[in-house]
């Protein structure tokens, strides 16, 4: 069985957790971030589980887990 491609796009954006689950970021994180309020600002850094329908497909493009 030939080895799979991980997709770089989705290496940068997503990572697996040692339990398996796929966690990306937030967001509009630096475009016009000036005007917005601190707590908005907040908000987009946090970290939060993939939703469970795009699973399947971004399992795909990082076939090895990207740490």
């Amino acid at each position: 069985m030939p080895k799979l491609k991980t997709h770089k796009g989705a290496k940068s954006r997503f990572h697996t957790t040692g339990s398996g689950k796929i966690m990306r970021v937030k967001g509009p994180k630096s475009h016009l971030r000036r005007k917005k309020a601190k707590r908005v600002k907040g908000l987009f850094d946090e970290t939060i589980e993939l939703h469970p329908s795009n699973r399947k497909r971004i399992s795909r493009l990082i076939p090895y887990g990207v740490r």
